[in-house]
């Protein structure tokens, strides 16, 4: 008899997860034992951040559902409603589609939606990227809660793995995969800096410095640091590629800010949207990267590139030797810079080694996924004893 293949939905909400996704979405979509279920959602079908859901069709997946949820808004509030339009439809998709498990990756906020969902019509959840630290944005804690209603457990670091079996969640629930957006490199050929150019239309050069900044969430004021940057980037030298920040409060502001900039600066470009092969193919041509984005820590110590990780966002994320933190203030920005590119610092970063992983993420998900138990013996999650607890019965 024939085994039913499993229905694994997936969630991507954004170009950032779907870079990450893309590999374990390619293996489970190619897969006999899968029937994958895709749903697309958030920033992926706004004009505004780049319409990313026709990357994703263009790369040829299958579309199971297409949920418009993301408010045009630059409040917190604005963000609050997004996770409610998207709970009610998702509450729509998954209760037609009861998959046997939903994947969802890493800490936006909108991913409570198909996760609180999920949890009111018994799916499991897999989690990909939990047990990591960012102490100040929202993701931090949207990252926690994911791991405590997630079923299945796919964390970047050994450290991460650590950090959610104490959290009371069971080992062989827990697998230290890597991140998966590092298979790119294994799995992907990189561009060549005179195809970079070709696609983006701008000469690269030696000196450019990749920038992607983001609303700190969990400040009151999201853009506090903004003026500080600025006033740091308007006496660097050399070319800055800027990416568009997530789809945050503040994020439209941040926007017209960094337009501004433009116009008064010159020798900088700003883009919407980078695919996945492109943004690493520029990675790995940058001289410095900066901005406080989880990429400038998890993905730049793949070709050791210099990193300057501003403010509060990332605090407490395990990074390389190759990332400088910065405090959010104008001349600790350029003195961070000036270390970057000095021919010492990058000359110590030589044969480095990057603590997310070795490209091989993507494997481990794909048989994890269709290899664990399902039913109750997934869905009930036992309580870890407590040292007290264990030290009582004890003879």
């Amino acid at each position: 008899m024939t085994e039913a293949r499993r229905r694994i939905a997936v969630v991507t909400t954004s170009r950032a997860d779907y870079s990450h996704l893309y590999w374990p979405l390619r293996l489970l979509a190619e897969d006999a034992r899968v029937e994958l279920k895709l749903i697309v959602m958030g920033a992926h079908l706004s004009p505004e951040f780049g319409a990313t859901i026709e990357e994703i069709e263009k790369d040829g997946f299958a579309i199971a559902s297409r949920i418009e949820c993301l408010l045009s808004s630059d409040s917190d509030v604005g963000m609050a409603k997004t996770i409610g339009v998207a709970t009610l439809s998702l509450a729509d998709t998954l209760g037609e589609l009861r998959p046997d498990i939903l994947l969802l990756i890493a800490d936006r906020y909108e991913l409570l939606a198909p996760a609180a969902v999920a949890l009111a019509l018994r799916i499991p959840i897999a989690h990909i990227e939990g047990g990591e630290v960012s102490e100040g944005a929202i993701d931090d804690a949207v990252r926690n809660a994911l791991t405590k209603m997630a079923h299945l457990h796919f964390t970047s670091t050994f450290a991460a793995r650590e950090r959610i079996i104490a959290m009371g969640e069971e080992p062989w629930r827990v697998t230290r995969a890597g991140a998966p957006s590092l298979d790119h490199l294994r799995r992907s050929k990189l561009l060549l800096r005179e195809e970079i150019e070709a696609k983006l239309g701008v000469r690269l050069e030696e000196s450019a410095m990749v920038i992607a900044y983001h609303p700190v969430t969990l400040a009151a004021d999201t853009l506090e640091e903004k003026d500080e940057l600025f006033a740091a980037l308007r006496g660097t030298q050399g070319q800055l590629i800027f990416c568009y920040p997530n789809a945050d409060a503040g994020s439209r502001t941040l926007i017209a800010r960094t337009r501004e900039f433009l116009a008064e600066r010159g020798n900088c470009r700003i883009f919407v949207n980078f695919d996945a092969l492109t943004y690493w193919s520029l990675l790995r041509h940058a001289q410095v990267f900066l901005g406080n984005s989880s990429s400038g820590i998890m993905e730049t110590a793949s070709f050791a590139v210099p990193t300057v990780n501003i403010g509060e966002r990332q605090r407490g994320r395990e990074r390389a030797a190759n990332v400088i933190d910065a405090v959010a203030n104008c001349e600790a920005i350029r003195a961070a810079i000036s270390r970057a590119r000095s021919r010492e610092f990058r000359e110590s970063l030589r044969g480095m080694t990057n603590p997310y992983g070795d490209g091989k993420a993507s494997e481990k998900i794909l048989e994890v996924l269709t290899s664990s138990p399902l039913g109750g013996d997934l869905l009930v999650k036992r309580a870890m004893a407590l040292k007290a607890e264990s030290a009582a019965r004890m003879p």
